[in-house]
């Protein structure tokens, strides 16, 4: 046996997303040398550890019992370079997060300065839908969570980071006009564009309109910020969105905010961890600095959400 770490690496790497092209992508690799890659390590073996049905690849049994073993391997190697970090006085190891769509607009500015000073710091940030950050922290396959309504099913620890707004928009071609606010029963005149059942804007948004008893006409569901705002800019309805994902938008005159007596509607958004959680040091380092930090990275980088 003469296989290396970057073969261990890029075995578990193409298991993890079973693909040869997903694998690629991760590991920032072309194809090609994911594949020569994948035929060096298999050759080593006289049984395979891959087969292709039809043009889906599998991991074989044997194969699923080498990728377990490989990762073992990859751990203790992380457990050595994390302690040579650490000796030489710097935190290091990997801080796993899992975010909500929409969190993506403000994490990022949470994490610049933190990993920039703690160059030995890992990062893994998977961004994603709300029942799949959910079911990362059940599985504790993260250490932390941003979400803007926490599940009140898990025992949670958590930190407020900054207002979440939502507000009512339309494209620019929106006949209602800017100038004054609309009644609640506006809303049940208009075509809305919702999220997908279960994530933080729909609840949000469900809420009011419970609240409200207002009878409302959805016109679509779709999966993502984006795709929402994408459907608000072609015309296909209003939508009810939070501000911070539209500020491009607002600021070219290509979406415009429809004022409506009682908006924004308001929640915030939450950095959370199972309550159980045994914190790395990478992950308390972060926690620390969140806490720390928080005040003025909202001030300097997020100020502008108070012109709304």
């Amino acid at each position: 046996m003469n296989y290396t770490l970057h073969q261990l690496k890029v075995f578990v790497t193409i298991a993890e997303h079973k693909s040869i092209t997903l694998a690629a992508d991760a590991l920032h690799l072309t194809q090609p040398a994911v594949s020569i890659q994948l035929k060096n390590f298999q050759q080593q073996f006289d049984i395979p550890l891959t087969e292709v049905v039809g043009r889906q690849l599998y991991i074989t049994d044997f194969g699923k019992e080498i990728v377990e073993a490989s990762q073992n391997i990859l751990n203790e190697v992380d457990v050595i370079n994390q302690k040579l970090i650490m000796f030489n006085g710097q935190i290091a190891g990997k801080l796993k997060l899992s975010v909500v769509s929409t969190g993506k607009y403000i994490m990022p500015y949470f994490l610049t300065d933190f990993l920039r000073d703690n160059p030995g710091v890992e990062l893994k940030m998977d961004v994603t839908n709300k029942a799949a950050v959910v079911r990362s922290l059940e599985n504790n396959e993260v250490d932390f969570s941003l979400v803007s309504i926490p599940p009140e099913r898990l025992a949670l620890d958590q930190i407020p980071l900054m207002d979440n707004k939502l507000f009512l928009v339309g494209n620019n071609e929106s006949p209602l006009q800017t100038k004054s606010s609309h009644k609640q029963k506006t809303l049940e005149s208009l075509d809305l564009i919702f999220r997908e059942a279960g994530s933080g804007t729909r609840q949000t948004v469900e809420r009011h309109i419970q609240t409200e008893n207002l009878k409302i006409s959805r016109k679509l569901e779709l999966t993502s910020n984006e795709a929402v705002k994408q459907a608000v800019l072609a015309g296909l309805g209003h939508s009810i969105m939070p501000l911070i994902g539209i500020k491009n938008e607002l600021e070219l005159s290509d979406l415009k905010i429809i004022p409506v007596r009682g908006f924004p509607l308001q929640s915030t958004w939450q950095l959370v961890w199972m309550k159980e959680k045994k914190l790395s040091p990478s992950a308390k380092a972060f926690l620390q600095y969140v806490e720390e930090k928080k005040e003025s990275i909202i001030k300097e980088k997020f100020g502008w959400i108070s012109d709304y």
